[in-house]
């Protein structure tokens, strides 16, 4: 330490002040760091987070990144269902959808681009490797859903390359994406898998009676309508409801004019559904917002099957039968 100046009176005086603080100074500094204010800290290069996100879904712009910068944003999203927004895309983003896949119940990842989706193309990563999975022009078909197996238990890397651009016109990259079990998925695209396990065979006694309990919905009701879309190989049943036993959103709702309940249920092309009179017990599930058909038995023959199995104390869950 430097020697102090001054007169000898004072500088021993100085002396003897600071060996009596010198012992509380770390002390002092605790109580004074939390009232100092502090420069915000910035983000190392090349890790700037230029969007919002929650752990499913995540939404940005390519506006808000530096403009000399090369840097690949990264985006990392936790579940098995959410959704993906890139406003203006610029240059690229890497998305991993990372939830934990260790229990191997999600091994094939679903995703389908919004029916505006413009500006990009996606690519999945294998083996180092990137594999087109959306291009932009294909972004504009509202059915198209590409499925593709996780074969990593860490998750599934997506890389979103910005389409080249001359004005700044607004576009948008956007998708919904789904994990789904390897019991749900069996291939490389919709047109050869069982996306919402619609079945193309009547269900046999014991998947009638487990559809009651585990699908998404259950309802009564008859089949007003069927429309064939062969380009997204798809059909579309609609459905007047008589009774809404289950429902996971509101995809079957009551129409103001004549009070009548009606939804729409997607099936695969392949299964040549057809109408039919009479009532029917429709079950499936739910994925990228609409309903897709599981077992549709004759209602009549349905509680034939569940009359029987609760005389015999085989149902596995309780059904309601007024």
């Amino acid at each position: 330490m430097a020697a102090l100046r001054g007169p000898p009176g004072l500088q021993a005086l100085l002396q003897a002040l600071l060996q009596a603080l010198l012992p509380a100074l770390p002390a002092l500094l605790a109580l004074l760091l939390p009232l100092l204010p502090l420069p915000a800290l910035l983000p190392p290069a090349g890790a700037s987070r230029p969007g919002s996100a929650d752990r499913c879904s995540w939404r940005g712009s390519g506006l808000s990144w530096e403009p000399r910068s090369r840097a690949v944003e990264q985006v990392h999203l936790r579940c098995t269902v959410g959704s993906l927004e890139w406003m203006y895309p610029a240059r690229a983003l890497r998305v991993l959808l990372e939830p934990n896949l260790a229990s191997a119940q999600h091994t094939t990842v679903c995703i389908k681009p919004a029916s505006d989706f413009q500006g990009a193309s996606i690519y999945v990563e294998r083996a180092g490797q990137l594999h087109l999975v959306v291009s932009e022009a294909e972004g504009a078909r509202p059915r198209h859903v590409s499925c593709f197996s996780a074969h990593s238990p860490r998750g599934v890397a997506l890389f979103l390359q910005a389409s080249p651009q001359r004005d700044i016109s607004r576009r948008t990259a956007s998708f919904q994406y789904e994990l789904l079990s390897n019991q749900s998925a069996a291939g490389p695209d919709l047109k050869k898998m069982a996306l919402a396990e619609a079945m193309c065979r009547p269900c046999d006694n014991m998947e009638l009676l487990m559809a009651i309990c585990s699908s998404d919905f259950v309802l009564k009701g008859s089949i007003q309508s069927v429309s064939h879309d062969p380009e997204n190989h798809m059909s579309q049943v609609d459905v007047r409801v008589q009774k809404v036993y289950r429902q996971k959103n509101q995809i079957f709702q009551q129409e103001e004019g004549s009070g009548e309940w009606r939804g729409p249920i997607q099936t695969l092309l392949q299964c040549k559904v057809k109408k039919g009179g009479g009532d029917f017990l429709f079950t499936g599930n739910e994925h990228f917002g609409e309903a897709w058909l599981g077992c549709a038995p004759r209602f009549k023959d349905f509680m034939l099957v569940y009359q029987a199995a609760r005389e015999r104390g085989a149902n596995p869950c309780e059904f309601e039968l007024n």
